[in-house]
């Protein structure tokens, strides 16, 4: 029988468990469950059903047991920034804020009046983005400070998660970076920071690495899934695991994790906060290995997630990219970064307030999101470039956007690069890397890496 290692892969719309194995040379992907996600509104904000997630996240583990598979190691990964307050029993404090709250920007307008952003810049090299973590933790010092008087444990999403399936509390590393915490110079947290900003200093740890061991099952969860695994970190941000497994060793390719955001950016090893970086608004989130995920954030695919839903869902993602295609009036070009898009009422209404024309029909919308998108991208590649001064080879489009032919023709246009799409479950793939590697299936990142490509589907554009 092979060695079974399960990926628990959330993201902002739905999670999945995807059991991952080595067999004939070959990483072979099976998907066993799959839940929904998404924030909801509790008392006028928005916010997670992390008790939800929690179950869906056994109810996937029991089904591995139902269909005679059962995993020997786990991992999960998460979107970046949001967290959970814990006190010392162990209890969640008041409700996971979701990033798309408007409490963000307020935080980000306190802090600010602390530490210039160039001084934050520079210290941890992370973008300015008002739903960064070490804004969202101003927010509740403003807004909820008993909560935060009453903490004993801050964990990112998928710490708590790991929290509740095994009684063991971890920060893992490349999701703590995210938040505006850590230190680029030492990887870990940057004490005179939190300190200067007047957050407990007790609710940030010593940081653990992808393929460090979280813990085993707790005794509840034992009996309830009907087996014990071993739960290792993964990149357990989920662009951490993405970047993981894309599928080349090159050191000057460009990677684009398109999903409901687009992460576009380079791995490096060594920080770039210039303000030259500063300027272009480029991250040093942290990746496998301590390697640097040096990327920008795009709003990516939750612009047409968020027409189709307002449509009724009742057009497909293909045929939305049809009639995108298939628009022969004047093009639009929009700014897929505007903050209008971040959580509007109706995404259709801020998308013809960008194009100048409330009555744009659906198609002429749709074009210019993907045009949008697609002018995005190219200027990210040459801004990379820029200040970096390395000439990109490649373009590696991963992720489920990766199936978007018409969105990964419109880059390849606009660029003098080779343009490659897939692995499409490159979240899960990478997640089932670290673990792999920790318990040496892989050797290395290399090997790894080499395997993906032998593995997977990955196309020319």
């Amino acid at each position: 029988m092979p060695v079974y290692f399960l990926a628990v892969d959330i993201g902002a719309s739905s999670g999945r468990h995807i059991l991952g194995s080595y067999e004939g040379g070959r990483i072979v992907l099976e998907e066993v469950y799959r839940f929904k996600n998404g924030m909801v509104e509790k008392d006028g904000s928005l916010c997670w059903d992390v008790d939800s997630l929690v179950e869906s996240v056994i109810l996937g583990m029991r089904k591995c047991a139902e269909i005679g598979k059962i995993p020997s190691y786990m991992g999960i990964d998460t979107w970046g920034v949001d967290y959970v307050l814990v006190d010392k029993d162990g209890k969640r404090l008041g409700e996971a804020m979701g990033y798309r709250d408007s409490r963000c920007a307020r935080g980000m307008a306190a802090v600010d009046a602390i530490i210039p952003f160039d001084e934050l810049y520079a210290r941890t090299g992370i973008q300015r983005l008002d739903y960064n973590t070490v804004n969202q933790l101003m927010a509740d010092k403003l807004e909820r400070p008993e909560l935060l008087a009453a903490a004993d444990k801050l964990l990112m999403i998928p710490d708590y998660i790991g929290f509740c399936l095994t009684g063991v509390a971890h920060q893992e590393y490349t999701n703590a970076t995210t938040g505006s915490f850590v230190n680029i110079e030492s990887g870990e947290f940057d004490t005179e920071l939190i300190a200067r900003l007047g957050y407990p200093a007790h609710l940030f740890g010593k940081l653990s690495m992808p393929g460090e061991t979280l813990g085993k099952l707790s005794p509840e969860v034992r009996e309830r899934v009907g087996y014990d695994l071993t739960v290792i970190h993964p990149a357990s941000h989920d662009t951490g695991s993405a970047v993981l497994a894309v599928p080349t060793n090159s050191s000057d390719a460009v990677y684009l994790s398109s999903g409901t955001w687009s992460l576009m950016g380079a791995e490096r090893y060594e920080p770039l906060a210039t303000p030259g970086s500063m300027a272009k608004n480029f991250t040093h989130e942290g990746g496998y290995g301590r390697s640097i995920r040096y990327l920008t954030n795009i709003m990516g695919l939750w612009i047409i997630q968020s027409i189709k839903k307002e449509e009724g869902d009742k057009y497909s993602f293909t045929e939305l990219s049809d009639m995108a295609r298939g628009y022969s009036g004047t093009v639009s070009r929009i700014n897929v970064n505007d903050r209008s898009l971040l959580a509007p009422r109706s995404m259709l209404a801020a998308v013809r307030a960008l194009i100048g024309d409330p009555e744009a029909p659906l198609p002429a919308v749709l074009a210019a999101v993907y045009h949008g998108l697609a002018d995005y991208y190219v200027r990210t590649v040459k801004d990379l470039e820029e200040v970096t001064g390395v000439k990109a080879t490649a373009l590696h489009v991963i992720g489920g956007g990766s199936r978007d032919a018409y969105l990964n023709a419109l880059t390849a246009e606009g660029l003098d690069i080779p343009v490659y799409a897939g692995p499409t479950e490159a979240t899960a793939i990478g997640n089932v890397l670290a673990q792999m590697i920790s318990t040496g299936v892989f050797s290395s990142v290399s090997d790894a890496r080499r395997a993906v490509y032998e593995s997977f589907e990955v196309t020319k554009v």
